[in-house]
């Protein structure tokens, strides 16, 4: 049985000499119809750069300083440990188990099948931000807030007022989806190496800013604000305190999205998912941390250079990262340096990230439809990132940002924590925690006795609990949706509304299909039927199909033998 650790992290991933692999050359992949990784770096470096995005770099800062500072990492490392960690472990070892995508892996649940399928997730461009030269201290409005909001976004009134395209932010929309296609368009290999630079520039970038932060005068007191010694311990009785922590794993770590089956699909079927998950998870958490240092060293050298309080140059999210960030970097020396370090690392990040979330479109389709699509790679490639192109052209708008605030709050806050629970409860409550976790240990072997217990409990009570308890925390005390000082009609909450709607609507009936179309003589059998694995659920190629699967027809198999029925029935007809 193939491990795959810390020793051979850069070596080839295809195993050597092993007897089932006699059917093609040493040299090619295990899975020749789908391809594998070339290395397991490509692999791990790529869900890393998947993981690892915006919101590490912008939200978390933000909420270690909102909710007690140091005190906070107590109640997201429990959240990591017990949501996060467990989405990521799941989605990973799903999709090695099966080498396909985030749709036909729910052949384990048909009446799920669509799941993922159906759920419309908002995509959109990178804004580049010219960092401008001006003299003006941060007032009642600074010169970057000034910037931003009538030189970059040309921003209208309010949601209502849509206004016309800003030719700036199409072409950057534009070139965005140019270097994702150039990315994507020749395959998981390709892919994979891009990913050495795309995910260790943005590491190199905030070491940078960080060294550069810390030899600033003042730099000491924005690390206290951060996670000094202000941390407040009383922050822990404060349940909105672990709702936050709560929502920062499960956005961080991207789960519910289909990356991380989509990319675990291309694995060995013998990769030590388990091991590869732990390692995500605490990349992720350290990278969160990172991030926190270096924009706050900075900061605190912005408050001492203007005499302000630290806490009034504190903003989240948009305004974290494209006002304050880029007044600190004014003030800096050699600032013009510093602003494309800051800026290119941003854009990369979120790259990364969007690269996969057209990886995961990509694989659906191939796997969907493979005779069609999967050797025109380059065309399939072309036409779902011109799709997305014109379909974000909206949020290029002057309305824009109002749009983009809309669709993570709807889209982000409630459909990716919908998609995780049908996922726990499909896999776990449907198709059986026990038979999961065997699955698990045909992959990586068996485990001790604590490992079943610890993953029953986690999988089947403690993480769908949690998310649960998010979206009933959300339901029960909703927040009015603003933009800054600016407060969005009712219309534009029930467009949110309606979105999720209709992401979801599709669930009942493709269930229903499902159940019209299920084997049976009658409704209860067929109804049954629907929620039984498909014939061709579990591992996708011949020789890992033993213990249970055995009886069962490889998919491969099960083509070519349709494909020879059909000749031969050909042939008797003439």
């Amino acid at each position: 049985m193939i491990r795959l650790t810390g020793a051979n992290f850069f070596h080839k991933v295809n195993p050597v000499k092993r007897s089932v692999r006699d059917d093609y050359p040493e040299e090619q992949d295990e899975n020749p119809l789908r391809g594998n990784w070339a290395l397991k770096a490509d692999y791990m470096l790529s869900v890393i750069g998947f993981t690892v995005g915006l919101g590490n770099l912008w939200r978390f800062p933000y909420l270690v300083y909102k909710n007690g500072g140091g005190a906070f990492l107590i109640p997201y490392a429990i959240m990591m440990t017990f949501a996060g960690f467990p989405l990521v472990f799941l989605e990973s070892a799903l999709g090695q188990f099966t080498s396909l995508g985030p749709l036909d892996v729910w052949k384990v649940v048909p009446i799920l099948q669509e799941l993922l399928c159906n759920v419309s997730l908002p995509t959109g461009g990178y804004i580049i931000i010219k960092n401008k030269t001006c003299e003006n201290p941060i007032t009642s409005k600074s010169s970057s807030e000034i910037y931003w909001d009538e030189e970059v976004l040309h921003r209208s009134p309010s949601i209502s007022h849509t206004g016309r395209l800003i030719s700036n932010l199409v072409l950057c929309l534009f070139l965005a989806w140019i270097l994702i296609f150039v990315t994507v368009a020749r395959g998981i290999k390709h892919s994979g190496k891009v990913a050495y630079f795309l995910v260790t520039y943005p590491y190199l970038g905030l070491i940078l800013l960080l060294i550069r932060g810390a030899t600033l005068e003042g730099a000491n007191y924005g690390v206290q604000f951060y996670i000094g010694g202000n941390s407040n311990i009383s922050k822990l009785a404060d349940i909105q305190v672990w709702k936050d922590a709560a929502s920062q794993t499960f956005f961080s770590l991207s789960a519910a999205l289909g990356g991380l089956m989509s990319l675990s699909s291309y694995n060995i079927f013998h990769n030590d998912c388990y091991s590869d998950s732990i390692t995500i998870c605490v990349i992720d958490s350290l990278s969160s941390i990172l991030a926190g240092f270096a924009i706050f060293t900075v900061l605190g050298h912005l408050a001492h250079d203007i005499q302000i309080p630290i806490s009034h140059v504190t903003y989240s999210g948009f305004g974290l990262a494209f006002i304050i960030c880029p007044e600190a970097i004014f003030h800096l020396p050699f600032s013009p340096v510093w602003s494309i370090i800051f800026f290119s690392t941003f854009i990369i990040l979120g790259l990364t990230s969007e690269i996969v979330l057209v990886e995961v479109i990509i694989t659906t389709l191939e796997d969907k439809f493979p005779k069609m699509l999967r050797t025109k790679r380059m065309q399939v490639s072309a036409g779902v990132c011109i799709v997305l192109f014109f379909s974000g052209l909206l949020l290029a708008t002057q309305a824009g940002i109002y749009w983009i605030n809309l669709l993570d709050e709807f889209c982000s806050g409630w459909g990716l924590p919908i998609i995780a629970l049908f996922e726990l409860i499909g896999i776990n409550w449907i198709y059986g925690v026990n038979n999961f976790i065997s699955d698990i240990e045909m992959m990586c072997g068996v485990k001790c006795i604590l490992f079943r217990y610890w993953w029953k409990a986690c999988w089947v009570l403690i993480t769908p609990g949690i998310l649960t308890l998010m979206l009933v925390w959300s339901t029960v005390f909703p927040t009015g949706m603003t933009y800054g000082s600016i407060a969005y009609p009712l219309w534009s909450s029930l467009i949110g509304c309606l979105v999720i709607i209709f992401c979801f609507v599709w669930i009942p009936i493709i269930a229903i299909l499902e159940v019209k179309f299920a084997e049976g003589s009658n409704f209860l059998q067929r109804f049954r039927s629907s929620f039984k694995p498909a014939a061709d659920w579990g591992p996708f190629l011949k020789q890992h199909r033993t213990k249970r699967y055995e009886l069962q027809e490889d998919p491969k198999m099960s083509r070519l033998r349709a494909l020879i029925g059909k000749v031969f029935d050909v042939k008797s007809r003439n």
